[in-house]
């Protein structure tokens, strides 16, 4: 399946969208390159599209994302009266696309937001979507883009603008849910429900045998799933995770350096320094001063 990852932030934005009909024997226009991606959603009938030689039956429940660095063109007339919505919109972020379904989704990682000096740093993560797909819930999706469509003939209000973002947000949760029904992969159900489990026993000493136990696979299968899906191992992902916790205390309470680590699950003050600095590149006190008052 080919799939879009769009970098989010900042969120792809909604242009123009419409609803067509189209007679029998009326075709798709041929375009390339046009600069914005073209989402059709057949309500009923059939589109027969190509793109970049790769051809599409896009039927009734079905959508199609056109790319806006190709060339795409039909490759049949309608054969019956055909009812489409069509979608104009772009993202400011980058994308890509993958035949790979489980490619792992890039973003900012744990450790680029640590050693990035500001844990206020915006995250970016990739949202996923088929570029063409049965759609899940047909009506749903409908709805939304005869809402677009309609508020096509207020869009100079800044408020009917805003509204019409919202409902696009919610139309590309939609197009995304359409991965839902293959539903995650054995190593990214394995590594989510192991992360899970760090995150709500950070503070305590855990062990290789207790995470095996309570994800119930073998702590090697467990490292390489991990490695897979968040690029570290479960020990490291843990210590990143409790350095973040460590970085909110500093920068959000008067507590002693001493009763933080102890917070975040070390058992040494100066083993949490040592970690810190590692990682941080400065001392926690060091941290600390960067972002105090003076």
């Amino acid at each position: 399946m080919t799939m879009l990852h769009l970098m989010i932030p900042p969120l792809p934005h909604y242009i123009i969208g419409g609803c067509t009909t189209a007679k029998t024997g009326r075709k798709h226009p041929t375009r390339r390159n046009i600069g914005v991606f073209d989402l059709l959603v057949v309500k009923e009938g059939c589109l027969y599209i190509g793109e970049e030689g790769r051809n599409y039956e896009v039927g009734e429940g079905h959508f199609l994302i056109l790319r806006p660095d190709a060339h795409h063109y039909a490759t049949l007339e309608c054969q019956e009266t055909t009812i489409y919505y069509w979608v104009h919109f772009q993202t400011m972020g980058n994308w890509h696309v993958t035949d790979r379904l489980d490619e792992q989704q890039a973003g900012v990682s744990t450790r680029e937001r640590i050693q990035s000096n500001n844990f206020y740093t915006m995250p970016t993560f990739a949202k996923r979507i088929p570029q063409f797909a049965r759609l899940l819930h047909p009506s749903r999706i409908y709805s939304l883009l005869k809402q677009l469509s309609e508020l096509n003939r207020n869009d100079h209000i800044p408020s009917v603008k805003w509204k019409q973002q919202l409902i696009f947000q919610e139309a590309i949760e939609q197009l995304s849910a359409s991965l839902e029904v293959a539903g995650p992969s054995p190593s990214a159900l394995c590594a989510e429900q192991a992360a899970t489990f760090l995150r709500e026993h950070y503070r305590e000493n855990v062990t290789a045998q207790q995470l095996s136990e309570a994800v119930n696979f073998h702590p090697v299968y467990i490292a390489r799933c991990m490695q897979k899906e968040f690029g570290c191992a479960p020990f490291d992902y843990l210590m990143r995770f409790r350095l973040e916790q460590a970085k909110l205390l500093l920068l959000q309470t008067d507590l002693a350096v001493a009763r933080i680590a102890e917070e975040v699950g070390f058992n040494q003050a100066a083993y949490f320094a040592s970690c810190f600095s590692r990682y941080e590149g400065l001392s926690p006190r060091r941290y600390r001063q960067r972002f105090s008052h003076g």
